[in-house]
């Protein structure tokens, strides 16, 4: 009996021991799935969001300013335009300033200083003044041309933040920056005979390829 007792004790030892070897392995398995998710969830924002951030700000805020000017300056379809613009930028700017505030980086003009050649499409001083000088059609080509430009450097930047930023918000509004604006950079190009010609319609002979 004696013999069969410390068989039966060894036998109850080993499988306690496999058990808890097979307990612990459980314990350790769930960790590895979950921690690619839990460097998802860190990776809320990063560099390109901000810079986006706080290079579209001031840029918006410019094209405010020109939205501005056209009140007292501009003819009536200009007018109604530059209406539209600061209607739809000024609510971005405020956004844009709530994701720096809610990611802790600057919002401060000092902060968000830029450098020649980051903000594209920006007017520089001298052509902000001619605009600010300028009346009636005069001032609405001015403006019709620098709104283009200011436009398609908007549109160059919210791109490289669809390109590498990775907040959802932040890159939603990028799309709609894009949608947007090149949408009203066609209406202005009509405006100023520049864009493509309408198609002609059909049943004509241009409509059949006779250009």
């Amino acid at each position: 009996m004696t013999f069969v007792n410390r068989a039966l004790k060894g036998t109850a030892a080993a499988l306690f021991a496999a058990l808890a070897l097979a307990a612990c392995g459980t314990d350790d398995a769930p960790a590895d799935p979950r921690e690619p998710a839990a460097q998802e969830s860190a990776a809320e924002f990063n560099d390109a969001d901000v810079h986006f951030a706080q290079m579209m700000i001031p840029h918006h805020e410019q094209a405010v300013a020109m939205a501005d000017l056209a009140q007292t300056r501009a003819g009536e379809e200009v007018s109604d335009l530059a209406e539209r613009i600061r209607d739809a930028q000024g609510p971005e700017i405020e956004q844009m300033t709530g994701l720096l505030e809610s990611w802790g980086a600057d919002t401060s003009p000092e902060g968000m200083e830029h450098s020649d050649g980051m903000m594209e499409g920006m007017l520089s001083e001298e052509q902000m003044a001619d605009l600010e000088s300028a009346e009636g059609e005069e001032f609405d080509r001015l403006f019709l041309e620098h709104m283009i430009a200011h436009h398609e450097g908007a549109v160059a930047m919210a791109e490289a933040e669809l390109a590498e930023g990775v907040d959802p918000e932040a890159r939603a509004l990028a799309q709609e920056i894009v949608d947007a604006q090149e949408e009203e950079i066609a209406e202005m190009q009509g405006m100023l005979g520049t864009g493509p010609a309408p198609d002609a319609p059909s049943g004509s002979p241009e409509g059949h390829g006779g250009h």
